[in-house]
């Protein structure tokens, strides 16, 4: 049992006992409310750079098992819990919570005052932060945290996205590229669940190159970081527009507000867990959805002629969706792919099967 610090930009200074890997990690410290999910939280590439504060008290207590990543590793800085379980009790349990952070050079965390360091992070936003195992000296690390690399106006696409081209196994009615800027798997399952074949594609790749896999739709994904700092991939969808229906997804959702004209600006602490209540403007209908994204889109900057606000979120009114009305995008803030999270949100996939068919009449 060794010591571990967290310390903040502001000064403050919480003490746990270390579990995973050793060593030092920087990142801007961000809280989950999620129960559960904390494998599906540790490998979501949307938290490069950022340390996770569950609010939950107990991690690890069913296991790691291989079907529930997200993604090909753990992205995120550092895992903060109040208690990390020692006994993996499920079926599919295949790891520890501690073993896995370890395999893949992760920090964790425990024995923190989650609580206080969440009212915190409530009260103060969001702040850049270090974890260590090894620097123990409060001073230091205060220093240490306020000189790192925050994570506005920085590129964190390029350092997730998968460079390879992938296609999907299973042919499918419709054929869809992916825009990977930071993709979680289960919206390739989704895809593939509503008769679906994908290409996966770098967010490096140019709308020629998209273009060339003859698509009936492009999906833009969920992805980490500052969306102003995108420049080429906001370029890419820009192009796209008009050309092929598009859907996008967290990240995506900002890249396309960026790429028709909006600003994007960011969130005091963000909205980080699966427990989000959004209405659906459209119908008023309610979903309880799975949510992580520290930016987003100015309502004010929007073209009111030409883009339909479709979805808010219930607990500050910000954007949660919107749909061109003259051309075939439309595009949400939370994860209608859950994992983790409730189901209520899936229905969107059919909303993109939807426009395709309609594109595709119209230009058959």
């Amino acid at each position: 049992m060794h010591k571990a610090k967290i310390a903040l930009e502001d000064g403050a200074v919480f003490e746990g006992t270390a579990f995973g890997a050793g060593g030092e990690s920087f990142g801007e410290i961000v809280f989950n409310t999620g129960m559960t999910g904390y494998q599906e939280v540790l490998t979501d590439p949307s938290y490069k750079s950022q340390i996770v504060v569950m609010t939950y008290p107990l991690s690890g207590n069913y296991g790691i098992n291989p079907d529930d990543s997200e993604s090909r590793k753990i992205f995120l800085e550092g895992f903060v819990v109040r208690e990390c379980s020692q006994i993996a009790s499920n079926w599919q349990a295949k790891n520890t919570l501690s073993r896995y952070l370890e395999e893949n050079g992760t920090i964790g965390i425990e024995g923190v005052d989650t609580r206080a360091l969440t009212l915190r992070i409530r009260s103060k936003g969001a702040m850049k932060a270090v974890i260590s195992t090894e620097c123990l000296d409060d001073a230091v690390l205060i220093e240490a945290a306020r000189a790192s690399a925050g994570i506005v106006g920085r590129d964190l696409v390029s350092e997730v996205t998968n460079p390879q081209v992938k296609f999907s196994e299973k042919e499918g009615k419709y054929k869809v590229v992916v825009i990977d800027c930071g993709l979680k798997y289960n919206i390739l399952r989704e895809l593939t669940s509503n008769n679906c074949s994908f290409v996966t594609v770098p967010s490096t790749m140019d709308s020629r190159q998209i273009l060339g896999y003859k698509p009936q739709g492009v999906l833009i994904s969920n992805g980490p970081g500052d969306p102003q700092a995108l420049g080429g991939v906001i370029d890419t969808v820009r192009q796209l527009i008009g050309r092929v229906p598009l859907f996008g997804i967290c990240l995506g959702h900002q890249i396309l507000g960026l790429a028709l004209g909006g600003k994007t600006y960011k969130l005091k602490f963000g909205h980080h867990g699966c427990n989000h209540p959004v209405e659906d403007l459209r119908c008023k209908k309610i979903s309880i959805t799975s949510q992580n994204h520290g930016f987003c889109l100015d309502p004010e900057s929007l073209d009111k002629n030409t883009i339909e606000i479709t979805h808010k979120n219930l607990n500050d009114n910000t954007i949660e969706g919107f749909r061109h009305t003259k051309q075939p995008v439309f595009s949400v803030q939370f994860h209608p792919e859950r994992c983790p999270g409730p189901n209520d949100a899936g229905y969107l996939f059919g909303e993109f099967i939807r426009m395709m068919e309609e594109y595709r009449e119209v230009h058959a």
